[in-house]
């Protein structure tokens, strides 16, 4: 599968994603596209999967008829995602053309 990492998604991420293609949107030169032009321009370079930070994304953009799937994480925070990295591989792995799912990324305990 073809992932594309959005704006704060961490890099880290990639290396929990094994038989996954990732490339990040700045390495394309889209880090500043909006959602939608991104979403169309990750469909169009053949992408299946973009994963977010952008939980609104669901709300902003019309993901029906769309064939690229898109993850959201609650949010980046790397160590943090690591810990949620076996929930966000699984939800990679069960993504279908269209839809949408969110990863619940747990909030760092502060002392």
């Amino acid at each position: 599968m073809r992932i594309l990492f959005d704006n704060g998604t961490p890099r880290g991420l990639a290396g929990f994603l094994a038989g996954h293609t990732v490339e990040e949107a700045r390495q394309r030169g889209w880090e500043e596209l909006k959602n939608g032009d991104l979403i169309q321009a990750a469909e169009q370079a053949g992408f299946d999967l973009i994963i977010t930070t952008d939980k609104n994304i669901r709300y902003q953009q019309n993901l029906r008829d769309r064939r690229i799937a898109i993850l959201a994480l609650s949010h980046s925070k790397w160590p943090m995602v690591r810990l949620a990295a076996a929930s966000i591989a699984n939800a990679v792995d069960a993504a279908k053309p269209g839809s949408y799912t969110e990863v619940a990324v747990p909030f760092e305990k502060r002392s």
